[in-house]
């Protein structure tokens, strides 16, 4: 396995953790009278999706199905 697809795949567990932390109610808090807010639902969720997509394109990559395979063509005039 990759390194970039190691980093991709440990990355995304934590953003699946955080949205996890986020749905149980740990959105916001206070301390006192400051109230604090921690990262948004879908900025968290848009991110989840990115990296998706990069692990199934690294994933492509180094299976042999990604997108800069090279298919040969002859060019034939009848």
């Amino acid at each position: 396995m990759s390194e970039r697809l190691q980093t991709l795949q440990s990355r995304l567990e934590l953003y699946i953790a955080c949205e996890s932390a986020i749905l149980d109610g740990a959105q916001e808090y206070s301390i006192g009278s400051r109230r604090l807010s921690r990262a948004d639902l879908g900025e968290i969720a848009k991110m989840i999706g990115y990296l998706e997509k990069e692990i199934a394109t690294e994933k492509a990559k180094t299976g042999g199905g990604g997108r800069n395979r090279v298919l040969g063509i002859v060019p034939r005039d009848y």
